[in-house]
């Protein structure tokens, strides 16, 4: 999922762009077809299908010469509508690893009652294209498998191999996953020397100016817990004080009052090292102290009054599912909640869940793990040989903004290829506007100018990676 850090905005309102839309570069045209047909493909997991949008990506890889011995569309036997696909583009060296380019094809739910447009229709409106995945992650799919179609037109023969995975699953938490299904199933098909992701990508101010550009250098792994308490029950005239929804609601207190202490690595150091200048003020000197000093309790307070900064710094955990009773007159039997945790990389489920049992301190409440998501992240280091790039081209298309490495707060499918040791970073060129651009809310959307730059950006960079020693 597209998820540009919240933290990167001290305050600010959010200033839509009100210039008309304009004419399209003429190379440009095909890839707005292919934006608008990827984005109009739904891919919800209730009645989309990743599976129709991968064929028709493949189509588009077809049309422009590949062959279909580089084209692999893949499907797990119990997934049908979970399928994606993988590219080969051949590089000229067969000893120079492969770089591969990830996106996910899924996109989180949209009810078409809760939307202004059709979330599924690709609306160009005030400088914006409104729709579902017109962000996360389809506007970086949609620019990989552009990507591929220029090089192929253009006759470039790189000397590393490029490999394009599109995949399924990253937006549901319990769904199949088609990176984690390709790392363990068909290694073959995806084996690299690297892979770029989504997980970042650049800020703008409310005047739409950039700000700063990140790379995502470490990703929180997401896992959920379940609480659980049950009773015998009983008449609802007569209750007790041993009441399973008591008993669970006090769990949830326990938890909401909690705070996880600051943890710092390479990635989040870096971010609040760089970011202070930038900030200034009280804020740049809260981060400086926090680097200095994690048990700084006064920087940490004033840097957690950003939900996003406050997230960067530690496991965090919230409630985001309840279930209990069975009438309206009877005391509950039974009473659940899942908990959502993100949780700091390097720390495993267990060890967060042995936490949350010492702060709920309940032995009536139960804490299990329903599914264990994957292992602990591990962050990929940002070597020079990675970073030389991203800093040289996005100091040629904008002068003067910061590199800024960053702890993604979040989660995307990089997990899944970093373990199985494919370092995995996110890179985008795409620039959002401070409130997220919608991601997993309502009208979703993305500058026009901002995908076109991204685009070119990451044209660029893959060349670059490709062509490298």
């Amino acid at each position: 999922m597209f998820k540009l850090i919240s933290a990167l905005a001290a305050s600010s309102a959010l200033l839509a762009t009100t210039a008309s839309a304009q004419a399209p570069a003429p190379d440009q045209a095909h890839f707005r077809a292919l934006y608008k047909e990827l984005v109009e493909t739904n891919t919800s997991l209730s009645v989309g299908s990743c599976t129709v949008a991968a064929e028709r990506m493949a189509a588009h890889l077809k049309a422009a010469g590949i062959p279909d011995a580089d084209l692999t569309l893949y499907t797990a036997p119990d997934h049908p509508k979970e399928g994606g696909l993988v590219a080969i583009y051949p590089g000229k060296d067969p000893k120079a690893k492969a770089i591969l380019l990830l996106a996910h094809i899924d996109v989180v739910e949209a009810k078409r009652e809760d939307w202004t447009r059709d979330p599924f229709v690709l609306v160009e409106e005030n400088g914006y294209f409104y729709g579902r995945g017109s962000s996360d992650d389809k506007a970086q799919a949609a620019i990989w498998v552009d990507t591929l179609v220029r090089y192929r037109k253009e006759g470039y023969r790189p000397k590393h191999t490029i490999k394009l995975a599109l995949t399924c699953g990253e937006e549901t938490s319990g769904a199949h996953n088609g990176a984690e299904w390709l790392s363990k199933n068909r290694r073959d098909l995806i084996d690299a020397a690297f892979a770029l992701n989504e997980g970042a990508g650049g800020l703008l101010d409310e005047h739409g100016k950039p700000t700063v550009h990140t790379v995502l250098a470490a990703e929180k792994m997401s896992q959920n817990y379940r609480l659980e308490v049950t009773n015998p029950g009983g008449h609802s005239s007569q209750p007790i004080p041993d009441n399973a929804i008591y008993h669970l609601a006090r769990a949830i207190d326990r938890i909401s009052q909690y705070e996880f202490p600051v943890m710092l690595n390479d990635a989040n150091r870096a971010f609040f090292t760089k970011m202070a200048p930038v900030a200034g003020g009280e804020v740049g000197k809260a981060m400086t102290a926090i680097v200095a000093n994690p048990n700084d309790a006064q920087a940490n307070a004033l840097l957690s009054r950003d939900k996003g900064f406050h997230s960067m710094l530690r496991t965090t955990c919230v409630a985001t599912m309840l279930e209990a009773g069975h009438a309206t007159n009877a005391l509950p039997q039974r009473a659940r909640a899942n908990i959502n945790c993100r949780i700091f990389p390097g720390v495993s489920a267990e060890t967060a869940m042995a936490q949350l049992v010492k702060v709920i301190d309940n032995p009536k409440v139960h804490v299990t793990i329903p599914e264990v998501r994957g292992a602990p992240v591990t962050s990929p280091p940002l070597t020079p040989a990675i970073m030389a790039p991203i800093e040289k081209l996005s100091g040629e298309m904008w002068p003067g903004v910061p590199v800024i490495p960053v702890l993604q707060t979040g989660a995307t499918d990089g997990q899944f290829l970093t373990n199985a040791g494919i370092p995995t970073y996110g890179v985008s060129g795409l620039f959002s506007d401070r409130d997220g651009n919608g991601v997993h809310g309502l009208n979703e959307r993305m500058r026009v100018k901002s995908l076109m730059d991204g685009r070119d950006f990451l044209y660029r960079l893959v060349k670059l990676y490709a062509d490298a020693p």
